[in-house]
């Protein structure tokens, strides 16, 4: 029996597909060897809507919260959401550029979506996540890094120090890292 194949065209194939348009093209010079971890969860503390997808896909309602409004106009979007409950979204085909790092610099390196995967984890920046979230995040990293030559996994925090703060302490860096077989310098 043939194993189906994991990736197409950048797609994984066990994530709920819902295109993005905003997404661009990676330099041609990129490698894709970073991996970075993100949360979000709109409005912030509620879980469990369509407002991420939504927002991703530059269709939130802005006047169905007075939150979303300062969202207004928003363009962003991650190759990944991971639900609370675990289930996986894509967004944007990692083979191309999503803007999900914005001003960031990593490994020696500015301009982070140029050469990254960004997953965004249903949750509270410096919340505690859930077990199905580690478990689909260990398994995506792995097949992530089949495919694209990964070499280092950091949160927004570590890119973009004093702008942004998620995951943030409540994320497990130590659990996630016990999971996978990534050599340890490849985390913050």
């Amino acid at each position: 029996m043939t194993r189906p194949t994991l990736w197409h065209q950048g797609w994984h194939a066990q994530a709920t597909r819902q295109a993005s348009p905003n997404f661009g093209p990676r330099p041609a010079e990129a490698c894709i060897d970073l991996i970075v971890v993100h949360s979000i969860s709109l409005p912030p503390g509620q879980f469990g809507g369509n407002e991420v997808q939504n927002l991703f896909t530059n269709q939130l309602d802005v006047c169905a919260h007075p939150y979303f409004e300062q969202l207004r106009g928003l363009q962003v979007s991650a190759h990944f959401y991971i639900r609370r409950d675990g289930q996986l979204w894509q967004f944007v085909s990692c083979d191309d550029r999503a803007w999900h790092a914005g001003a960031s610099e990593y490994r020696g390196r500015s301009n982070c979506n140029d050469d990254s995967i960004g997953i965004e984890l249903e949750g509270l920046e410096g919340g505690l996540f859930e077990d199905a979230q580690y478990a689909q995040l260990a398994s995506l990293c792995q097949d992530i890094r089949q495919r694209y030559p990964i070499a280092h996994v950091a949160g927004h925090e570590h890119i973009a120090p004093g702008r942004k703060q998620d995951p943030g302490p409540g994320f497990d860096w130590p659990r996630l890292a016990s999971v996978l077989d990534f050599p340890h310098r490849y985390f913050p």
